[in-house]
């Protein structure tokens, strides 16, 4: 349809109230939780909710619903740029900046670039974006109209060096300023502190169903973007959130043949990776690693060595999935004990007691598909 009918992006997106939501992580979430949060406030609004983000999805998935009167739609980061004017978006709300599958995306700097291009030719443009990652600020630039989200930065390793001017960035807890140009982190209105976002008003108390750090991270932003632009009530909105108890399959379970329950991580990248690994590292659970390396995953498993496995020592773990073999090797470096089992069920069976799987998207969309 779309190369039959070159206007269709447009023609489907119609007289709506159309948000982007983008990011390297959390993007299908934060989309599901701003669009559950607005529902809850009495406003019909369609959504690519599969996280189909390309403009193939986003035409289906407007194409489902004219009748809404806003749209909150996930965009991939890099596609950001060919869809902001033929859906006359209104808001752009802005996740993280990392490593993703540089085979297919390449580094970075490149997506910075295009989020740069789009924030300065659009003056009209609402954003929030989050003020804890260096490159985001960056792409922001100097736009007029954006709200700040402090959500801290668990992840430094893509951030070491300013993006302006290329010199070592200064970290202080979870702040950044570069002292050769003066690049800094900026004032935020809104902040993620714990379990709370503060806000002009005072804070909220997010009490997620949605387990882990990263999920409060990416319900400060919805929320933050319901209040600052949607102007709704906030705790209404957030009562919205609390309902949400799976995102395209993420956190549900699988049953193994002696009746465990065991739930399902999405992990894409370095990033997500580290965020999953340092949520489980407290815990008891055993826990499968499921990698595979098709165009989706990213075809070059390089990134295993940057995510820190260590923190599975003394666990039960298993390596599976097709790119097993990489995954033990890593373990082996990284001094962390494992068996290997290319069959994600059949290595979460093999292991003791509560089990959870972290996979990789192919992975993970193949155990997950029948919960969506």
């Amino acid at each position: 349809m779309l190369a039959v009918a070159p206007d269709l992006l447009r023609e489907v997106a119609g007289r709506r109230r159309i948000a982007i939501i983008s990011a390297t992580n959390g993007k299908t979430t934060t989309t599901r939780l701003l669009a559950d949060g607005l529902r809850a406030c009495g406003y019909p609004v369609a959504s690519n909710h599969t996280g189909a983000n390309m403009p193939a999805g986003v035409a289906a998935a407007l194409g489902r619903d004219a009748t809404s009167d806003v749209a909150i739609i996930e965009v991939d980061e890099r596609w950001v740029p060919k869809v902001i004017d033929p859906l006359h978006a209104e808001l752009l709300v802005l996740g993280n900046l990392t490593r993703d599958q540089l085979d297919r995306f390449g580094e970075v700097r490149s997506i910075a670039l295009r989020w740069r291009a789009v924030c300065d030719t659009h003056p009209d443009l609402a954003v929030v974006a989050n003020a804890s990652d260096p490159h985001v600020v960056w792409s922001v630039g100097a736009h007029a109209s954006v709200t700040w989200v402090a959500l801290g930065a668990p992840w430094r390793s893509d951030a070491a060096t300013c993006p302006q001017c290329a010199a070592l960035l200064t970290w202080s807890a979870d702040t950044f300023h570069c002292d050769h140009c003066g690049f800094t982190q900026p004032e935020a209105t809104y902040a993620l502190t714990g379990g709370h976002l503060t806000t002009p008003d005072g804070e909220i108390a997010l009490e997620l169903q949605l387990q882990g750090d990263w999920n409060r991270m990416n319900a400060a932003l919805a929320l933050t973007a319901a209040i600052d632009h949607f102007h709704v009530d906030p705790m209404t909105a957030v009562r919205g959130m609390r309902a949400v108890e799976v995102v395209s399959g993420r956190f549900s379970t699988v049953r193994l043949p002696d009746g465990r329950e065991v739930p399902v991580v999405l992990a894409k990248n370095p990033a997500g990776w580290t965020e999953v690994l340092r949520w489980l590292q407290p815990t008891d659970r055993a826990v499968v690693l499921a990698v595979n390396a098709h165009v989706a995953d990213g075809r070059d498993p390089s990134w295993l060595w940057d995510v820190p496995y260590e923190l599975l020592r003394g666990k039960a773990v298993a390596a599976s999935g097709e790119r097993c073999l990489d995954v033990a090797v890593r373990l082996g470096y990284g001094g962390v004990d494992h068996i290997v089992e290319p069959d994600p069920l059949e290595a979460a069976a093999a292991l003791p007691g509560a089990v959870t799987i972290v996979a990789s998207y192919t992975q993970f969309t193949h155990l997950t598909r029948a919960s969506w």
